[in-house]
């Protein structure tokens, strides 16, 4: 592509590159890939092995979460001076779980046109081929990693009315897991992992079937996790049309959890600490010490 006389600035294209697979992407793609005049990347050496499969020679930039604040202002300015700019991530699209937000907003804001180049993406892959209802969905992406902060997340979706998509890192799955299915109730779920790669893989079941079939499985690479809608007739699905209070006498009623247990099992549900939920209640009067 070549720069405009007249000072027009240039485009930047977000490019969705293979989530595995080098053969899923579009020829659209390979052809601004090979016409821009740079590319902004996570990894260069990750980036390089797709260039090099097509034949593409381009000047490359890193471009990811530790200097996304500096290096953005510098192809803005550099998009101003009219060059054309890609800017890709490791796997599928950009912007999506990954950096590039300031880049595209920056661009807006200087009236440089923000082209967007759709191909692969492991969210849609794993939802279409889970079997789950997709008139609904919400993409999550990643949890916190922090237990705690990952319980209180869980916890604000269990009202949510769609089916929810997740990423999840390998070594947090089992855990994550665990306590997706404490929070959300047993909803069926689908683990894709690798997709479109050699050793692609569903695993499927409640989500507390995965935790057990996960929990001593030494898992490895990309996971995307759906989980399906919550089921009316699970009451641990709907623990926020409760109090606390509530689902606590509810859990006593229906299950064999004495006070105490079901104290911690709905605290766990509404993502606090069983000390924090212990007081809310002692507030609210009428509660044994159990301390």
């Amino acid at each position: 592509m070549t720069h405009s006389s007249e000072n027009k600035p240039g485009r930047l294209y977000l490019v969705s590159t293979p989530i595995g697979n080098l053969e899923d992407i579009t020829l659209r793609a390979i052809r601004i890939l090979k016409e821009v005049d740079a590319i902004a990347c996570e990894d260069t050496r990750h980036t390089q092995k797709l260039l090099n499969h097509y034949g593409i020679h381009k000047r490359l930039a890193t471009y990811h979460e530790h200097n996304e604040n500096t290096r953005a202002p510098e192809l803005v300015s550099e998009l101003l001076t009219g060059a054309n700019v890609a800017l890709v991530t490791d796997a599928g699209t950009p912007i999506v779980s990954d950096p590039g937000h300031r880049l595209v907003a920056l661009c807006a804001e200087n009236n440089i046109p923000v082209i967007p180049i759709p191909g692969a993406s492991a969210a849609l892959a794993a939802l279409a081929a889970s079997g789950i209802s997709a008139e609904r969905v919400l993409f999550v992406g990643f949890l916190p990693a922090r237990q705690g902060e990952r319980r209180r997340a869980l916890a604000e979706l269990t009202n949510n009315p769609a089916t929810l998509v997740f990423f999840e890192a390998p070594h947090r799955i089992a855990k994550m897991l665990g306590d997706a299915a404490e929070i959300l109730g047993q909803r069926q779920a689908v683990l894709a992992r690798e997709l479109t790669k050699l050793h692609e893989e569903f695993v499927r079941g409640t989500l507390s079937d995965l935790a057990r079939k996960l929990k001593s499985t030494l898992v490895k690479g990309e996971i995307t996790l759906v989980v399906g809608p919550p089921d009316k007739h699970d009451p641990a699905a709907h623990p926020r049309e409760l109090t606390l209070r509530q689902r606590v006498e509810q859990l006593i009623r229906e299950s064999t959890l004495d006070r105490k247990a079901a104290l911690k099992q709905a605290a766990r549900e509404f993502g606090i600490a069983r000390r924090e939920a212990y007081k809310l209640l002692l507030q609210d009067g009428d509660f044994p010490n159990q301390e």
